[in-house]
């Protein structure tokens, strides 16, 4: 629990490294939080809407949902703004790579390459952003 909470209490730090578990704990706790939002948006009338459909017969199955968030769901998303971006920079810290490439989302396809950085182990040791976050020693010490 105690990592799914660190990038609030790292609000606006985009300075330093973050691991992989940080990283990915906040994501889930982020989408947990964004689809109980959308939940509450729809249940209590303040902007929300859901439809669903589904067709069962003459051998044809189809199912489709669509939700739409309202303003709890946009008060979510503009609170975790900035945690996510700053712990999608220490992520990519981690990894030895500057927090411009955060960038690389924008781009088609390309985004990928991120997705990949994500779930890339950090740098063992201390790089250029700091000191590792997993307290590990020097990669040096073991060659």
């Amino acid at each position: 629990m105690e990592y799914m909470l660190m990038p609030l209490k790292r609000f606006f730090d985009f300075s330093g490294r973050s691991r992989r578990k940080e990283f990915w704990l906040w994501i889930l706790l982020y989408v947990i939080i964004y689809v109980v939002a959308m939940i509450l948006d729809v249940q209590l009338g303040l902007g929300g809407s859901s439809q669903t459909s589904s067709n069962y017969g003459d051998g044809n199955v189809g199912v489709s949902a669509s939700f739409n968030g309202g303003i709890l769901t946009l008060a979510w998303a503009l609170i975790a703004l900035i945690p996510t971006l700053a712990v999608t920079v220490r992520r990519l810290h981690d990894v030895d790579k500057s927090g411009w490439f955060i960038l690389l989302g924008l781009i088609p396809l390309v985004g990928f390459y991120l997705l990949y950085l994500y779930c890339q182990p950090g740098t063992a040791g201390p790089n250029r952003f700091g000191a590792d976050p997993k307290g590990g020693a020097d990669a040096s010490t073991f060659a």
